[in-house]
């Protein structure tokens, strides 16, 4: 019987990135869907905060905070859709698109801001 069931010998220590993408996303769902925007951003940036730990961790971009900077793109295009879509079927979206595109910009700037004045550290470890 194995002491450690679950870990291999390759790696060291659980991740604890798939805690926060399953308390991100239903955050975000349900400010995005009543129209609360703190919880609509807070949910956001900690799922797409989550995501970008998780490819650092794997080693898929060299600095979390470029994680950052490119999920911050796909969310700001996300946002120009939902803001797209509100015009065109003049539904009641628009608080919703200035919530994610509010996100995108709190991640680009915190990209950014991280990748010029924090290359000493690295949040992911």
């Amino acid at each position: 019987m194995d002491e450690n069931p679950g870990l291999s010998e390759e790696y060291r220590r659980a991740s604890p990135w798939p805690l926060f993408v399953a308390l991100g996303l239903p955050i975000a769902e349900v400010g995005i869907l009543f129209g609360l925007v703190p919880l609509a951003v807070g949910g956001l940036l900690l799922f797409f905060g989550s995501i970008a730990g998780i490819l650092r961790e794997n080693r898929y971009v060299s600095s979390t905070w470029r994680g950052v900077a490119a999920l911050s793109l796909l969310v700001v295009a996300l946002g120009l859709a939902i803001w797209y879509w509100d015009a065109t079927t003049q539904s009641d979206l628009l608080v919703r698109a200035y919530s994610v595109l509010g996100t995108g910009v709190l991640m680009l700037i915190a990209g950014v801001g991280g990748e010029l004045f924090a290359r000493d550290t690295d949040p992911a470890f």
